[in-house]
């Protein structure tokens, strides 16, 4: 058959007909996105602000599924899966990252002109976001109070306070491999935030002195990975926030720009940073 006329058996338009939504909709839900966004002030800005904050809470739902993949990799000695969960996750925190690019060159009058809109409401009140820093050690039962008004998206936090984190995950792995991580650490209460251990920072020192290809050695830069962009996540709240209001106290009651310092100090997987100054 030649070029053209081959050309010619093909529909110049895609099908357009269909008796209900489209297949896109079905899948998408487009419709209900585009229609979630439901300004309070009459500022034009205040409509940047909302679709942001909504796509970082979908791209928080991403990710939380890419570290509940790999913990359940991990659990069953699946490596492979687990770095594949993570490597995924690494670009999606670099997308999550971004969104901080129509938000981080805010005035204070220009964030000031939509702020009361806000009432009492603020980003660490984020269910999702919660479910982040829980599967990264980070555990606090009090974070669960501000759902107790939602018996859904409680339980779901209740839950994922009791469960190990994606971190404990790995050291449990590791001392199966042979690694020496203290019974103490594998047998600890899951549901408290997890604190650094010199033994864990012996164990990470051994498997970087020893074969890099090795997948520990893989895990662990993927891990590493993982924390680098969840620290520029949190260093970019802190600049986006000191820019648009200072030092002023943070909706929802909390510090502000005081918080985020502290919060962005903290390293994800501390032994990982510090192992690296024994190899």
């Amino acid at each position: 058959m030649s070029h053209e006329a081959h050309e010619a058996q093909e529909p110049e338009t895609p099908h357009l007909d269909f008796a209900g939504t489209t297949p896109y909709e079905d899948y998408v839900k487009a419709d209900v996105l585009t229609h979630l966004q439901h300004t309070l002030s009459d500022d034009p800005g205040e409509m940047v602000f909302l679709v942001t904050t909504q796509v970082m809470e979908l791209w928080f739902t991403c990710i939380v599924h890419e570290w509940e993949t790999a913990a359940d990799a991990l659990r069953s000695d699946d490596v492979p899966t687990a770095i594949a969960a993570l490597k995924r996750s690494v670009r999606e925190l670099e997308a999550l990252n971004a969104s901080w690019k129509p938000l981080g060159q805010l005035t204070p009058a220009q964030f000031n002109s939509y702020r009361s809109a806000l009432g009492d409401g603020s980003g660490f009140q984020s269910a999702m976001y919660r479910r982040m820093e829980f599967l990264l050690g980070d555990k606090s039962a009090s974070m669960l109070v501000p759902h107790r008004g939602a018996p859904r998206v409680h339980a779901e936090l209740e839950k994922a306070l009791a469960e190990p984190s994606l971190y404990d995950e790995v050291l449990r792995l590791m001392a199966r491999r042979g690694c020496a991580i203290p019974a103490s650490v594998l047998r600890r209460d899951v549901s408290l935030r997890y604190e650094a251990n010199d033994a864990v920072e012996a164990a990470w020192t051994a498997v970087y002195a020893g074969d890099e290809t090795a997948e520990l050695a893989r895990l662990g830069e993927a891990l590493t990975d993982v924390a680098e962009l969840v620290w520029r996540w949190r260093n970019d709240h802190l600049v986006a926030t000191r820019r648009a209001m200072g030092a002023k106290p943070g909706t929802g009651g909390s510090a502000g720009v005081a918080w985020l310092e502290k919060r962005a100090r903290k390293n994800v997987f501390p032994e990982l940073w510090t192992a690296r100054s024994h190899v």
